[in-house]
């Protein structure tokens, strides 16, 4: 049984985390956002998972609880805000776009201090107006709760370059690939090539903050080529692996 901590505070701080490293599962009575200004951070829930490179950060709702997984070197900006403040009105953990001016922002905000200023409180009105502003990303990977489409989801968890089709991935867990179709859509309310996308995208952020070539990635993560993740990469993130890779 997993044990869930209480920590009533949701902390306003920058720490670094070594690859592989976690922040054990946990929840606060403050709304938090979490940055990864180095590295990729990954956020798990009993929805599923979402990761966040340096062009996204995190919106984990008051009580949601969660856990951390660091990938790469991790240096994490974390902004607690009272459950009452919430600015794009979230009630789900969210990915949001982060461009250059909101993430000096957080970084600023995030470098500790010792008491509240009348600079700092203005810092914070101009970090909040970014954040409203902030598009949200649909780079949530959902977790299936049918006890056969969690069987399938854990195959292609366990090996992301798996590149059978829906029924060929059928025949090994007994179903239809109609029925699975039925099941991805109503259960996670995407296609089955749309979760199997999205889970390729975020094994292969993970192995871009391990420093893994990008020909390597594109091959681990079952893209027929470099070109094809390359371009995949690129409609999701709006930039190459090797600009993200370069940092």
């Amino acid at each position: 049984m997993t044990v869930v901590r209480h920590l009533p505070v949701a902390p306003t701080r920058t720490q670094s985390l070594a690859p592989g490293a976690a922040i054990d599962t946990h929840r606060h009575d403050d709304h938090q956002i979490v940055y990864a200004g180095r590295g990729v951070v990954a956020v798990t829930t009993s929805a599923g998972s979402w990761v966040a490179p340096g062009t996204r950060a995190l919106w984990i709702p008051a009580g949601t609880v969660h856990a951390h997984q660091a990938h790469g070197r991790l240096r994490l900006h974390l902004v607690g805000l009272p459950a009452t403040e919430n600015p794009l009105a979230l009630q789900t953990p969210t990915v949001l776009a982060v461009g250059p001016l909101l993430r000096e922002l957080i970084v600023a905000y995030t470098h500790p201090t010792e008491s509240e200023s009348p600079e700092r409180a203005r810092l914070r009105a101009v970090l909040l107006d970014q954040l409203r502003a902030s598009p949200q990303q649909p780079l949530h990977l959902p977790t299936p709760k049918a006890p056969l489409l969690r069987t399938l989801c854990d195959i292609l968890r366990a090996d992301p370059a798996d590149n059978r089709t829906l029924a060929e991935l059928g025949r090994e867990v007994g179903a239809s690939d109609r029925t699975l179709s039925r099941l991805f859509r109503g259960d996670l309310g995407m296609t089955f090539p749309q979760w199997r996308t999205q889970l390729r995208l975020h094994h292969a952020l993970t192995l871009l903050a391990d420093d893994t070539p990008v020909t390597a990635v594109a091959h681990l993560c079952g893209w027929s080529s470099a070109s094809a993740f390359i371009d995949a990469f690129r409609r999701t993130f709006g930039h190459t692996p090797g600009t993200y890779a370069k940092g």
